[in-house]
């Protein structure tokens, strides 16, 4: 991403961006229903690095897969490029955990700038300290590990019923509690 862009980006009201979108015909940019674990004084902005969760099968998704060094869930966090913000379509579902704050404490150690799921966190009081941006539904139950199954990185996935593609520019103001807002890349 263009440094000269993503300064811009941290300085810009989610209203001014909506309105720019809607000049050029973008009208469903708006991830629905997540807001911030807890404001961090500063927007959110990086290209996309998605996760896609879909429902579990008790014979796929026991608590042994999470050992796994490759388990999407746990390789989403080792492979997310610096810079980028992780979207995770968790099905608009908070009652499983998206994720919690040992993964999330990580991203942060490895650069991610921020989080995004249209489900739900666990931990999202330690979270909410952390020095990451993170945006959820609502925080979700400890025990609900096995709901859904982390199945495919870095592909194009609905987050909040928007399409959300790799690299699409994620931009999350600190302003607007309960607004996230992707932005489309737009070619020369």
């Amino acid at each position: 991403m263009n440094p000269q862009t993503r300064d811009k980006l941290m300085g810009v009201s989610v209203a001014t961006l909506s309105t720019a979108l809607y000049k050029r015909g973008l009208r469903n940019q708006v991830i629905q229903d997540v807001r911030p674990v807890k404001r961090k004084g500063k927007n959110m902005v990086g290209p996309a690095f998605t996760l896609r969760y879909m429902p579990a099968r008790e014979d796929r998704n026991t608590l042994a897969v999470f050992q796994n060094p490759d388990h999407p869930q746990r390789k989403a966090i080792e492979v997310c490029p610096v810079g980028s913000v992780l979207v995770m379509d968790s099905r608009k579902d908070a009652r499983a955990a998206s994720s919690g704050d040992i993964l999330i404490t990580r991203l942060m150690v490895r650069g991610g700038a921020g989080v995004v799921t249209d489900g739900g966190f666990r931990d999202s009081m330690v979270i909410g300290e952390l020095d990451i941006p993170t945006y959820h539904s609502r925080p979700s139950s400890p025990t609900n590990l096995t709901l859904h199954e982390a199945i495919d990185l870095d592909v194009p996935i609905g987050c909040g019923d928007v399409a959300v593609f790799p690299g699409d520019v994620v931009v999350g103001d600190h302003k607007s509690l309960g607004k996230i807002w992707k932005i489309a890349v737009i070619g020369n």
